[in-house]
């Protein structure tokens, strides 16, 4: 669990509520169900629209990665390499084949398969970066639903503003419902630029750096896993390799 994520999103609360509460405010001044309504359901609408139904099922099971983001240990991966060119060197590649059959990690998986098949350099590195690059490809595709949520909750938080107005405008007639009137108006523009700020595009961010991280680990794989089909000392791959820890 990122104790960090939790934290920021309390914090963001607090702040917003703590700081509503120093002007003199009342929760319920913040609270208008119309205006929540019209803004989570346009911006998620708008969101949707533009987003391929693959796309948008990849980005809601990549929601999980803000508060549970996927772990990769680099310098157990750097050991496992090394221990694969150590058994490459004693028993030739073909010593891997026993270690990819018990591996559970698909991409190390793949790249001792290459390794046993007697593929050339070349090729693993080809076959290995088509992967990668697809794999970033897809999970990118998916941050963009929530940055463009993000684009459009400010927006949609404004058009509610304005439908509260015309509202408000009905009612000149009675001067005591004009200033609760419109400042229930403008609290779908907090809304909106609230959503926005305080959660869409940081879970944006939060998750693209996730998918940066993935795609680091997989580069070292394809580096060591190449270094080992060249042939190169075991101890030279590793001291490589650790260029990749943080």
């Amino acid at each position: 669990m990122d104790i960090l994520s939790i934290l920021g999103v309390l914090i963001g609360f607090a702040a917003i509520i703590g700081g509503n509460f120093i002007e003199g405010g009342t929760l319920s001044s913040l609270a208008n169900f119309p205006a929540a309504f019209i803004v989570l359901g346009g911006t998620a609408g708008a969101a949707m629209l533009q987003t391929p139904k693959a796309c948008l099922v990849r980005s809601l099971r990549m929601i999980r990665w803000v508060f549970r983001p996927p772990h990769f240990d680099y310098q157990k991966g750097i050991e496992k390499i090394t221990a694969w060119s150590v058994t490459a060197r004693k028993e030739g590649l073909l010593g891997l084949e026993k270690l990819a059959d018990d591996e559970t990690d698909p991409v190390a998986q793949k790249a001792l398969t290459l390794l046993v098949d007697g593929n050339e350099p070349d090729t693993i590195r080809r076959v290995m970066e088509g992967d990668l690059i697809l794999s970033e490809q897809n999970h990118l595709d998916a941050v963009k639903f929530y940055e463009s949520m993000g684009g459009y909750a400010p927006t949609i938080g404004i058009l509610g503003a304005v439908m509260g107005l015309i509202h408000v405008m009905r009612n000149l007639a009675d001067p005591e419902q004009l200033g609760p009137g419109i400042a229930v108006a403008f609290v779908a523009t907090i809304y909106g630029v609230a959503l926005a700020n305080l959660f869409l595009l940081p879970i944006a961010n939060k998750l693209r750096m996730c998918v940066d991280r993935e795609i680091r680990y997989g580069e070292m794989f394809i580096e060591g896993v190449l270094g080992i089909a060249n042939g190169e000392n075991p101890r030279a791959i590793e001291v490589r390799l650790s260029g990749y820890v943080d």
